[in-house]
């Protein structure tokens, strides 16, 4: 009885094992982790023959042999709040004091230093403080709102609210990575943030009527990539950062009155020089 050729009990035919190959080449060649392999020595390359194609150097040997490492980042971030609205929300939709409550997602920088403690051979606590500059936007829009003449906290019209805010954070994280291959390493962070604000920047009257606790705890975590150079480690991350106290703050206003809860939640794009 015939056997059917494995290419074809596969069903990969020459133009999907050639796409398949070009993904599987794609998926190896790391442009980041490609840079750090500076080639020198230390890793040989050898042909058929035994000759010597090309050797890879490791850049920053005995790196993890020193038990702290300093740094610094500079982290471009988006954030917003997790909003929960009142009661009073609910039952003033359709009335004369009706309005709608979205949150909005905004950009921010944190700029910090990084101290980094080698704990075993697959463990490190940092410890990052840094500034951070924050707005954050609560989206309102009429759903039914009249001012009311009687009321002088009653804005004329309705808009967006900003939250903006210079805070100080505080975060110990514990770090996890896997064993250095070459010039490159992964790792998966985790830990707690706490924040204080140090200035509201509250520029217009009209968009700022609502404010919040200067104090928060957050919980974090991520991932990020090590990559050696010759003299430094550079590490892009991303971190997921969920609030875990309720910042609100009550106010005399139709903004504030349709609120309960506000949580912060951030991600940021950590760049770390070490």
């Amino acid at each position: 009885m015939a056997t059917p050729h494995v290419r074809h009990q596969l069903h990969l035919h020459r133009s999907q094992i050639g796409r398949l190959a070009l993904l599987g080449l794609l998926a190896l060649a790391v442009p980041l982790g490609a840079q750090a392999q500076k080639k020198s020595r230390a890793t040989a390359s050898r042909g058929k023959g035994g000759q010597v194609k090309s050797i890879t150097v490791e850049n920053l040997p005995g790196y993890d042999d020193k038990w702290f490492h300093p740094g610094f980042y500079i982290a471009p971030h988006f954030s917003r709040f997790n909003l929960e609205q009142s009661p009073a929300y609910i039952a003033n939709q359709g009335t004369s004091r009706g309005v709608t409550a979205n949150a909005i997602s905004s950009p921010g920088f944190s700029v910090g230093f990084v101290g980094d403690a080698r704990l075993g051979d697959y463990f490190n606590l940092r410890f990052a403080p840094g500034v951070s500059f924050i707005t954050r936007e609560i989206e309102f829009k009429p759903a039914g709102y009249v001012a009311d003449p009687a009321n002088a906290e009653d804005p004329a019209e309705i808009v967006t609210q900003e939250i903006g805010a210079t805070q100080v954070d505080f975060p110990v994280l514990l770090k996890f990575h896997s064993e250095r291959r070459r010039n490159t390493r992964v790792y998966v962070v985790g830990g707690l943030k706490p924040s204080v604000s140090v200035g509201n920047r509250r520029k217009d009257p009209l968009k700022n009527k609502i404010t919040t606790a200067r104090s928060d705890m957050a919980i974090e975590y991520g991932v990020g990539l090590d990559l050696f150079y010759p003299f430094f480690k550079f590490a892009p991350e991303l971190r997921f950062s969920h609030g875990l106290n309720n910042l609100y703050q009550a106010e005399n206003n139709v903004y504030s009155q349709s609120l309960q809860s506000l949580k912060s939640n951030t991600v940021t794009l950590y760049l770390t020089f070490e």
